[in-house]
């Protein structure tokens, strides 16, 4: 299995990043420790999580993802072996991504995750009302002191990544190395804009809703199947003409390669240029060793078409 820099970093990953949102939501912890232990006996060693996940779930307590998360690596004496990505700024909560709320933020990750650093750092969010300037002055003291491997911004349109890269150079502060768009064989839009700033400045990617939200499973094919899933109701959107005819095409190269329409997405991501991983969930044991299956997959440059060209 090939591993990929994250950008200009010494950081090397795998091409697939565990998605922990669904750690403290529709995955509790036995079952999250179930799905990590399956996770890195794959190969793999980048996981996702955030300051907020999951905080759409009412009655939460913060950060049950990266409590659950710190809990496993804990429990299994295995910091050094895995790469832990988390975000600050997940909620747009108030102080965004001022020096103050990053500082105060970074701190009760660090202490949920029970680590002393992270390999990737995110801006969740981008903070209309904070400089660039401020943002990174406030990650500089934690990538001096070595508790933040990498930073990286999700959700930046280009226009941003410039500003920041800019600021980060004329400042002598750290840069951005890796974006976190969404991207899969639904949503271009954001990932194409993005394509030219990934490559001037020779960035990293790790882009998530891979699967769109589960819709790329082939599991929803009518109306009345999205009540079947907690997470059913973000597929809803995508079920119309350009829907149709992307699950049409997942069928036929599904069928060709022996492979279910979530390994074949997965495939046709990480075939794309510019990506380093995609970050995907999972709830069960069987679907962690299937998108270890999807990322492995080679697909001929045949299916990549069909499947690029069912998504225009």
């Amino acid at each position: 299995m090939d591993r990929r820099p994250i950008g200009r970093s010494e950081l090397v990953i795998e091409p697939l990043v565990l998605g922990g949102n669904v750690f403290g939501w529709t995955v509790d912890e036995k079952l999250g420790f179930e799905i990590l232990d399956a996770y890195v006996e794959e190969g793999f060693t980048a996981i996702d999580t955030a300051q907020g996940y999951p905080n759409w779930v009412p009655g939460n307590a913060p950060g049950m993802s990266e409590t659950i998360i710190g809990k496993w690596m804990k429990a299994r004496g295995n910091r050094e072996a895995v790469h832990i990505f988390t975000k600050v700024n997940s909620a747009n909560q108030p102080g965004g991504l001022g020096a103050d709320a990053v500082a105060k933020g970074f701190e009760e990750s660090l202490g949920r995750l029970q680590t002393d650093y992270v390999d990737v750092y995110f801006s969740h969010w981008p903070d209309p009302k904070t400089s660039h300037e401020e943002t990174l002055g406030a990650y500089d003291p934690m990538v001096r002191a070595g508790k933040v491997r990498v930073l990286g911004a999700s959700n930046y349109t280009a226009e941003m990544v410039e500003a920041a890269q800019e600021t980060a150079v004329v400042k002598s502060l750290p840069r951005y190395d890796v974006l976190q768009p969404r991207f899969n064989l639904y949503d271009r839009e954001e990932f194409d804009a993005l394509h030219d700033v990934i490559k001037a400045h020779e960035m990293g990617t790790v882009v998530y809703y891979s699967l769109a939200s589960g819709f790329l499973t082939g599991k929803y094919r009518s109306k009345a199947d999205f009540g079947k899933s907690p997470r059913g109701s973000g597929a809803e959107k995508y079920l119309d003409a350009k829907g149709e005819k992307i699950l049409a095409a997942l069928d036929a190269v599904s069928k060709a390669n022996d492979a279910t329409p979530a390994e074949v997405s997965l495939a046709w991501l990480v075939a794309q240029p510019g990506v380093t991983a995609p970050i995907a969930s999972a709830t069960s044991v069987e679907q962690v060793k299937s998108l270890a299956r999807g990322v492995r997959l080679k697909l001929s440059d045949a299916d990549l078409k069909t499947l690029t060209d069912a998504g225009r």
